[in-house]
């Protein structure tokens, strides 16, 4: 029997995180994909495995699960430079979406082909079995969304093809989940905010507080109230508002205004958030600034947050602090720390490492599906000692 191996994936919007095993490994993969040919032209293709994979994912993916079964896709990096990329939608269900499984797919398919101790069957295939910890946004988990799509995971083999991919070329990978937990993010946020890898209090001041989470994604904004250590489902928020709406009409005013045409998303991140040369582009060989279409529309953006927030405080006004995490509160910090300086001053906190906020999500998963493991063993071993002692 294949041995079952720990996976956290965070299928953001913006990337999807992912930490594996024993944390010996870990991924991060743009959420971008494109529908493509069997036989994708490499220039060079002789040096194709001189190539990083992680650039050059080209894979088809068969499962059950998906509505679009055995389509051959770029992932990644290599979706990003084609003209029919896609990403998800505003409004659309991270639940609902093949490229949510596509992406959650991609990711356990790589772990496994780099993985020394998968078992590896003749003809390039490997069968990888998995105890996964996701998350779906609090909305959808209200919405009772979770159930389905740990349904659509469990009972079936999801199989993923390595076509024209560095290294892995020709090999095939057999996915198989012995469990999967899908937690809320809002609560997978405050553990990570008060307890260590091995499920240790580290933030004894937070544990007792009536605490707000605000996370802000590409989609959607989920605001929990936590009190006594537990999410309060009737006070938490969900908003079909994140930032991928307003990446796009950056996007879409550069194009216009500069005439040059960023190839996802990620881009637009990159240049509102990078230490050097922020809020600027390369147009013709020349440094250009777009602070103006940035500012403008990211405070918009900003505003309609902050209003989110002031109406939960109020409904919640013994709250204590509200932590802003996630890929979208990266982008609207500065903003959001403005206009609260202006306006109300509630005790509100940002992660000023970005890279935490980030992947506190895939980190959270990771610590909850550690210790459901280590539960499960202690109760396995306690069954074997009674049945052996009868």
């Amino acid at each position: 029997m294949t041995k079952s191996r720990i996976a956290a994936v965070d299928v953001g919007n913006d990337a999807v995180k992912a930490n594996f095993g024993k944390l010996e490994s870990e991924l991060y993969i743009p959420n971008v994909m494109a529908r493509d040919l069997e036989d994708r032209p490499v220039i060079g293709i002789e040096e194709l495995d001189d190539k990083d994979p992680l650039d050059n994912i080209h894979i088809r993916v068969h499962s059950p699960a998906l509505d679009e079964n055995n389509a051959i896709y770029r992932v990644g990096n290599l979706a990003a430079k084609s003209d029919n990329s896609t990403e998800l939608d505003p409004g659309s269900s991270k639940s609902e979406e093949d490229q949510t499984l596509v992406m959650l797919f991609a990711s356990l398919a790589l772990d496994a082909v780099s993985n020394k101790d998968a078992k590896s069957s003749k003809n390039n295939v490997v069968d990888a079995n998995y105890t996964l910890g996701t998350g779906l946004p609090l909305r959808e988990v209200k919405e009772g969304k979770d159930v389905g799509y740990r349904s659509q995971l469990l009972g079936s083999v999801h199989q993923v093809e390595f076509l024209v991919t560095p290294q892995y070329q020709g090999m095939k990978v057999n996915i198989k989940f012995d469990e999967v937990k899908v937690y809320p993010e809002g609560f997978a946020a405050f553990v990570n905010l008060v307890m260590d890898n091995d499920l240790k209090i580290t933030n004894k001041e937070l544990i007792d507080k009536q605490i707000l989470i605000q996370d802000i994604g590409g989609l959607s904004t989920d605001i929990a109230v936590i009190r006594n250590r537990n999410v309060d489902d009737d006070k938490a928020q969900g908003y079909n508002l994140g930032v991928s709406e307003s990446l796009e009409q950056i996007r879409d005013e550069i194009l216009t205004k500069h005439g040059v045409e960023l190839d996802s998303r990620r881009d637009v991140v990159d240049i509102i958030t990078r230490k050097n040369d922020r809020h600027h582009i390369m147009v013709k060989g020349s440094r250009t600034s777009v602070h103006d279409i940035t500012d403008r529309i990211l405070l918009e953006l900003a505003k309609k947050q902050y209003r989110f927030l002031r109406n939960v405080w109020q409904k919640n006004s013994q709250s204590e602090i509200c932590y802003f995490v996630g890929g979208g509160s990266a982008v609207l910090k500065d903003y959001i720390k403005t206009l609260n300086n202006k306006l109300d001053g509630f005790n509100i906190d940002f992660f000023e490492d970005e890279d935490e906020s980030i992947w506190m999500m895939a980190n959270a998963y990771y610590k909850l599906i550690s210790d459901f493991v280590r539960k499960s063993e202690k109760v396995d071993k306690k069954t074997e000692t009674a049945s052996s002692s009868k």
